[in-house]
């Protein structure tokens, strides 16, 4: 097994939220440094209230020398510590993210598209950039906060045992108390909200995205104001949850505060009568009040790290639900090794066999299709027609093997499941109802399917497909298309799919709704030509189709219904 392969294959088994954390040197070195920052900075005011108040004392010089010295040591640490410690921890968690990302979508394609469900584009969109974006913040705002609070808050308290014992005491009651304070309230009022949050701000990315693509249809039909009101609504909600945990941080930062106020009280309380008997010295009385009042400014982090926490968990949970651990029952997963390089050459028509065909979606009550028996014979063009639900594409899903099946489907007489994915998709190919045109150039958009094909093949598909004059007169291959194919129309889209699909030389063609976002008598014509151009060339052709097909077109016709064959 390769590094590669055994490296993903252990990420695949771990959480979002483990994954998203960086080990090694370097994040040990962040750690290190900020524990160490957060020490000095208690030192640093404990050691500058000892020194003040020993020098009202008057005593010689030389006994103030060495608490100078550390206070200089303590702020220069302060600061250089800070430095190194966000420098370290920033770099560590931008490389682990980097990992993330690799991960998540490496997960994203073995799901992908079948496995993604009803999520729709914004909202995914939304979790792989924004939510996925927020998981930086364990690492840097959590794990890394909390280490450093903790390995303060201990040190001090054994400080001041060693100063007072009942002040020591006041202080650990001080830190219990404001972590009560501070985490149960932050968890009880915010852990909802900030699932609610997340899940809105999908909805308002997919809500915008929909509205952007189809935004000539919600003028035509007089909707488009009450579609932006709605995306308004929904936004303001939003808002209005951000402010809402605005206002908990600060309350709570508020609370932390009066917390620390009355431990610094406690403690002048609680030592003040050793000094009155001169069981202990003034200075030393100073250096234990001024540690809790350097250290709540440390422990006020805490509060923050938990409610960013929430928000983490919130942003991993949504990554996870879209890119699981474990690919759902159903889903063909995409192995780790890549396809025997030998498999993917296909030199010659394909006969597809289907017998008593079963899909069942992950989680459904009944098969989307059940019991289906075919056959495809190299050559043919074959209608799968049926209305909408009748279980279409689902069936070209197994077909492609974005989901499993059970039954029997073979590729010239080997079953598919025990093929590479990748094999059975080089042989069977999807032209899909709208299909991805790329914002590059048409060469470019060509030379996805075979990238050593030469500019006179390109111009030859292009000619066969029936776009040679149109490329002519745009200027060449290096003709732009435009974002989404903003620069070509419907049919001119599907053809430069065809002819994408020519070059990769599939055997069988699946042509999803082909003429579904044409003009009907254009659709009709473009389907004529992106048949005879793939029958000409030797292709089975299978038209997907809830509409009647030119029958001189057609050797055969099935038809669905509820997931089954019909008869005849």
């Amino acid at each position: 097994m390769s590094r590669r392969t055994a490296v993903g294959r252990e990420a695949r088994g771990a959480s979002v939220l483990r994954l998203a954390m960086p080990h090694g040197a370097g994040w040990a070195k962040a750690v290190a440094a900020g524990s160490l920052s957060a020490l000095c900075a208690v030192a640093l005011l404990a050691a500058s209230g000892y020194l003040i108040t020993r020098a009202a004392e008057h005593p010689p010089i030389l006994y103030l020398t060495l608490v100078m010295v550390g206070v200089r040591a303590f702020a220069l640490g302060r600061a250089v510590l800070r430095y190194v410690d966000r420098l370290a921890g920033h770099d560590a968690s931008f490389r682990q993210l980097a990992v993330v990302r690799t991960e998540m979508y490496r997960r994203l394609a073995s799901v992908a598209p079948a496995g993604l469900g009803r999520t729709g584009r914004g909202d995914l969109m939304t979790r792989l950039v924004t939510d996925t974006d927020r998981l930086q913040d364990l690492p840097i705002r959590v794990v890394g906060p909390l280490v450093s609070a903790v390995v303060a808050a201990v040190l001090s308290v054994v400080a001041v045992a060693l100063v007072s014992v009942p002040a020591a005491l006041v202080l650990v009651l001080a830190l219990a108390v404001a972590a009560l304070v501070g985490s149960v309230a932050t968890t009880a009022i915010a852990e909802r909200s900030e699932r609610e949050t997340a899940a809105d701000r999908g909805r308002v990315a997919d809500l915008v995205l929909d509205t952007v693509r189809t935004l000539d249809v919600f003028a035509a039909y007089g909707t488009l104001q009450g579609r932006l009101a709605h995306i308004a609504r929904l936004d303001a909600a939003v808002t209005r949850a951000v402010r809402r945990r605005s206002a908990v941080e600060s309350l709570v930062g508020a609370l932390v505060g009066l917390v620390g106020g009355g431990a610094v009280i406690g403690v002048l309380a609680v030592a003040a009568p050793a000094v009155v008997s001169g069981a202990l010295r003034g200075p030393l009385w100073a250096l234990a009040v001024f540690v809790p009042l350097a250290l709540f400014e440390v422990v006020g982090s805490v509060p923050l790290a938990v409610l960013t926490f929430r928000r983490v968990r919130a942003a991993a949970d949504r990554v996870e639900e879209i890119v699981p651990t474990e690919v759902p029952a159903g889903i063909v997963a995409e192995p780790d090794e890549d396809a025997d390089p030998a498999a993917l050459v296909v030199d010659g028509p394909v006969t597809v066999a289907v017998r008593d065909l079963t899909v069942r979606w992950p989680g459904a009550d009944r098969p989307a299709v059940d019991g289906v028996s075919f056959d495809l014979h190299p050559g043919e063009v074959v209608v799968l027609a049926g209305p909408s639900g009748a279980g279409k594409s689902t069936l070209v899903d197994a077909l492609l093997r974005f989901v499993d099946h059970r039954g029997s489907y073979t590729l010239d007489g080997v079953e598919a499941r025990t093929m590479h994915p990748d094999a059975v998709r080089a042989r069977i190919g999807l032209i899909e109802q709208d299909p991805f045109v790329f914002d590059q150039s048409v060469r470019q958009n060509l030379l996805f399917a075979r990238d050593t094909a030469t500019d006179a093949e390109l111009l030859a598909v292009l000619d066969r497909v029936g776009l040679g004059n149109w490329v002519g007169r745009r200027g060449g291959l290096d003709a732009p298309v435009g974002e989404r194919g903003a620069l070509v129309s419907g049919g001119q889209a599907h053809r430069l799919a065809l002819a994408r699909a020519l070059l990769h030389a599939f055997p069988v063609l699946i042509l999803d709704e082909p003429t579904a976002d044409v003009d009907p008598d254009l659709g009709a014509a473009v389907l004529r030509d992106l048949v005879t151009t793939a029958r000409a060339a030797g292709r089975t052709v299978v038209i997907v189709s809830h509409v009647p097909v030119a029958p001189d077109l057609v050797d055969r016709t099935l038809r669905m219904r509820d997931g089954r064959l019909l008869a005849g």
